[in-house]
């Protein structure tokens, strides 16, 4: 059962990358940057998919694992620097950037262990990025439909995916292996529903504000 849902989290990040693909033309700057994060974020599950599978018990595949998630605090943080209009609340964007970099750098120095640390300060970043961006959707002056608002698919996304896995990352450590295959349904049922609300942001159209 973990192998069907490995396999369909997958499979899943593609739907996103045909979205960006498709209305590619209809997509802001920092839509686009999120479709590359996308596309890059695909390939990486690739890789990880590929090793997983390669039969090889020796292969230790988390220095990659390490490496995606710096690729990913990088794009996280250049998109809600960007979507944060608030002056105050980018520089706290900055900041919170900097301190979940200083963790991802202490976590790897054991960079053939799993990421529990780097993981962990991710989500909580996210977390509390996604919030805020919420925070300034529903408390903007001009009147607006949030649900034909790309970045309110997407958000929702993170913060759904980042919400449910954070306590996972955190125990992954302490899970017996022969028990997380199982446990780790949770993450890759979270991974398909997070690029379902992404390819929706992907295809919404431009909205005028009124």
């Amino acid at each position: 059962m973990g192998f069907i849902f490995t396999m369909l989290s997958v499979i899943s990040g593609a739907i996103p990358v045909l979205a960006a693909l498709f209305n590619y033309r209809q997509m802001d700057s920092i839509l686009k940057i999120a479709a590359a994060y996308f596309f890059v974020s695909f390939l990486f599950d690739q890789g990880f998919w590929i090793a997983l599978n390669a039969g090889n018990n020796s292969l230790n595949d988390m220095p990659f694992v390490h490496l995606y998630l710096f690729v990913s605090l990088g794009f996280y943080s250049v998109i809600y620097y960007h979507l944060i209009l608030n002056s105050i609340l980018k520089k706290i964007t900055l900041i919170l950037a900097v301190v979940t970099l200083i963790a991802f750098l202490y976590n790897s120095l054991k960079l053939l262990s799993y990421p529990t640390i780097s993981n962990t300060a991710l989500s909580i970043f996210l977390i509390i990025l996604s919030l805020v961006y919420f925070y300034q959707l529903l408390n903007r002056q001009e009147y607006v439909y949030i649900e034909k608002q790309g970045w309110f698919w997407i958000n929702a996304g993170i913060l759904f995916y980042s919400a449910v896995n954070i306590f996972l990352f955190m125990l992954f450590n302490q899970i017996p292996k022969d028990l997380r295959p199982n446990i780790f349904i949770i993450h890759s049922s979270t991974n398909i529903i997070a690029n379902l609300l992404y390819s929706i942001g992907l295809l919404c159209k431009p909205q005028k504000t009124t």
